[in-house]
Parts: structure tokens; C-alpha cells; sequence
């Protein structure tokens, strides 16, 4: 159920991204997946800075959609 959890929340978190970055995302899909990947970042992220953002899927939501914003940022440096 943990593995679900997170892609479901990656996802939501790799979908709204895509809505902050507007123009800098790369499509539904892949903002998706780097949802999913941006949730891990972010979780690193602010493991390594010591920072806590909430606790419970609001926490979850806010470091995923961070991790994705930052993922989106670096994979748009790329795209051009």
C-alpha cells in the first residue's frame, strides 16, 4: 500500500508542477513521472536542509510538488 501511496501522490504532486512551472513542463506523462521522482528529491531535500514541512498527505503533497517543481526547473534547463 506504500508503493501506491506514493505514486498516487507523486503524480498529483508531479501534475500540479506542471501547473506552477506553466510552459515548463513537458506534457501530462512526464510531468507525472517527475512528480513521482520529484517526490523523492524533495524528500531528500529536506532531509539533508532538516526541514519539515507538515506531517500526513499534505506534507507528502507540499515536498512532492517542491521535489517536482525543482526537477521541472532542471529538465527545462536542459529542454532548450
Amino acid at each position: 500500500m506504500g508503493i501506491l501511496y506514493a505514486l498516487l501522490i507523486g503524480a498529483l504532486a508531479g501534475w500540479l508542477a506542471g501547473k506552477i512551472m506553466k510552459g515548463g513542463g513537458f506534457g501530462a506523462l512526464i510531468n507525472i513521472i517527475l512528480g513521482i521522482v520529484g517526490g523523492v528529491i524533495g524528500n531528500w531535500l529536506f532531509s539533508t536542509l532538516g526541514v519539515h514541512v507538515a506531517s500526513g498527505v499534505l506534507g507528502d503533497l507540499i515536498t512532492g510538488v517542491i521535489g517536482a517543481v525543482v526537477i521541472l526547473f532542471i529538465a527545462g534547463l536542459f529542454k532548450k
